[in-house]
């Protein structure tokens, strides 16, 4: 245990068990913005605004936070890494493949901020939804799809 704590210098991390896990140096040569990592992080952002929009109407309102989906997408980004095609494709001029390699540690980051995007920690949904229930719980009047969307759209948008 000596070896590994002579390797970190004193000053680098206030912490030092920061120091033994996360590397001081970044290798830019690791894709980020990947196929994976776009339909993982937006499936996880949906799916936990989904949840936990749905759960905030019990009695007692149950959170889910986004470090069930930081678990739970790295088993299924290393099953994407082992499954999908390496073949390059190309759009609109852009060239891209669905399987740059394996799983890393920068998608996995950028996917659990996406999925920290899924949760808001005031109310645990759009200030709107709770607007539109009201009206349709106490004034029996609803409003359509459309208009209800572009509502939680604006207000969510504005500062």
């Amino acid at each position: 245990m000596e070896s590994i704590k002579n390797t970190v210098p004193e000053d680098a991390y206030p912490i030092e068990e920061v120091g033994l896990v996360v590397p001081e140096t970044d290798d830019p040569s690791l894709p980020v913005l990947t196929f994976r990592a776009w339909v993982l992080g937006l499936g996880s952002c949906t799916l936990l605004i989904f949840l936990n929009t749905f759960f905030t109407y019990r009695t007692q309102p149950l959170t889910i936070s986004s470090i069930l989906m930081q678990i739970s997408v790295l088993p299924i980004g290393k099953f994407m890494a082992a499954t999908l095609p390496k073949k390059e494709y190309s759009l609109l001029g852009w060239r891209f493949s669905l399987n740059p390699g394996p799983f890393n540690m920068k998608e996995h980051v950028i996917i659990t901020i996406f999925a920290n995007c899924g949760v808001s920690f005031g109310g645990g949904d759009a200030y709107s939804i709770g607007a539109i229930t009201v009206m349709k719980a106490y004034y029996k009047q609803s409003l359509s799809f459309l208009c209800a969307l572009l509502l939680v759209l604006t207000t969510q948008s504005t500062p």
